[in-house]
């Protein structure tokens, strides 16, 4: 089988990495890919949102499979244009439709989507310019901290928690009059819910499901949780505190009502949903749903699923995944984001990164990597994934925390409390 992934990160680098192993898998290509990906794949120079690019690699390769890594080209209807592209209709796409896609796209749609099937959340209200005195006042009808949250994708960057109710205010003036364009346009405010946040994976064919390893990641640029929001400076699986207590009340109240969701409402959705939760108490609820896996979460789920990847994914487009038996690793896995200096505010790139090969005790995913002058040098803010598998997540941790010790670039910074509040 010809696969083809899409996507640069890390990511897509754990897809390539765990795709590779397959048997069934002839010959494996990663668009654009990163340097990581370039030593396990053909690395094809396009834009995941290059529809017509996308079309004439699938056709040129005789892809029989595309892995659709981000959430933009799923928001933007992929899938739908392989579905109605007559030389892309045989492929095998992972990703929902576009009208599964709302589901990240928009955070008022997600909200619609957890009322109407009775899934437990946050309270919330949406409003646009025209309501801005309106959401001002729903403002002073909570408790803060305060929650805003742009509608449409802005980079992971739309959320703004705020204690002052005035800062609160003012932000929201900022958000509605287009501090994150169009993404802003409508801005949903929800109460605040205080517990502990965790990640859960499902795997749908718009019937059936398997619930993936749980994990959890760390956002904050600094260590004890502070500082700014970034893509995700590192992840455990499995998440200590998910026990089969709370597991199987995420799965009857969220996993389930999720999936019979998208069936009562015919949307056609083959792929990954990635639900974020909030533990409190002793009660889960749905903070919001991606479309796609997760990053560096893909980068600790990935690696615990023994069951060949070619096969789990196929089931999934065939819609045969309730006769699939899902093998997990046993063991635990932690990764560390190695990440530039500055990030996740301005950085530089093209710093030369030394030392990978001298790691033997973990896997090293490419983020934010390339080739240059035949050197590995840093091409993003994340620049690193450093994973490692043991009997337990602390072990785990420990072992990245060792094998990072070998690997230098300019500027390079981790968080060195990754897993160390669990």
């Amino acid at each position: 089988m010809n696969i083809l992934v899409l996507g640069s990160g890390g990511r897509e680098h754990t897809f390539a990495y765990q795709l590779a192993k397959s048997k069934r898998c002839k010959n494996l290509f990663v668009a654009p890919g990163n340097d990581g990906t370039a030593a396990i794949a053909t690395n094809v120079a396009l834009s995941v949102t290059d529809f017509q690019a996308i079309e004439k690699c699938v056709v040129d390769n005789k892809i029989d499979m595309v892995v659709v890594g981000p959430e933009d080209p799923l928001v933007l209807g992929i899938a739908n244009f392989f579905k109605e592209t007559p030389t892309l209709k045989r492929v095998k796409i992972i990703g929902p439709s576009k009208r599964g896609a709302l589901l990240e796209g928009s955070k008022e749609r997600a909200k619609e989507f957890m009322l109407q099937h009775n899934i437990p959340t946050a309270a919330y209200a949406s409003f646009t310019s025209e309501s801005l005195n309106a959401g001002k006042e729903f403002l002073e009808t909570l408790k803060a901290p305060y929650v805003l949250k742009a509608d449409g994708l802005a980079a992971g960057k739309g959320v703004l928690i705020l204690q002052d109710i005035e800062e609160a205010k003012t932000a929201l003036e900022e958000m509605l009059g287009g501090k994150f364009g169009d993404a802003s346009n409508t801005v949903v405010i929800e109460e605040f819910l205080d517990g502990i946040e965790l990640s859960v994976f499902v795997l749908t064919d718009g019937k059936n499901y398997k619930i993936l390893p749980t994990a959890k990641d760390y956002k904050r640029i600094g260590e004890g949780d502070k500082g700014l929001n970034t893509g995700g400076m590192g992840a455990i699986s499995p998440v200590p505190f998910a026990d089969e207590t709370l597991m199987q009340k995420i799965e009857e109240r969220i996993v389930k009502p999720t999936v019979e969701g998208l069936k009562k409402e015919e949307i056609d959705y083959k792929g990954f949903v990635f639900i974020g939760l909030i533990k409190v108490g002793d009660e889960p609820f749905v903070i919001e749903y991606n479309v796609r896996m997760g990053d560096p979460e893909t980068e600790v789920v990935l690696p615990r699923i023994k069951t060949d990847l070619v096969d789990v994914l196929e089931a999934t487009y065939e819609q045969n995944l309730d006769i699939l038996p899902l093998e997990l690793d046993g063991r635990a896995a932690a990764t560390i984001m190695l990440v530039s200096g500055g990030y996740p505010e301005a950085y530089e790139k093209g710093k030369e990164i030394t030392g990978l090969e001298k790691v033997n005790d973990s896997i090293v995913f490419h983020a934010g990597t390339t080739n240059k002058d035949d050197k590995i040098v840093t091409n993003g803010g994340r620049v690193i994934a450093v994973t490692s598998l043991d009997l337990d997540y602390k072990k785990a941790i420990v072992k990245s925390y060792q094998e990072i010790e070998k690997i230098q670039f300019e500027g390079m910074y981790f968080r060195k409390d990754i897993g160390f509040d669990l």
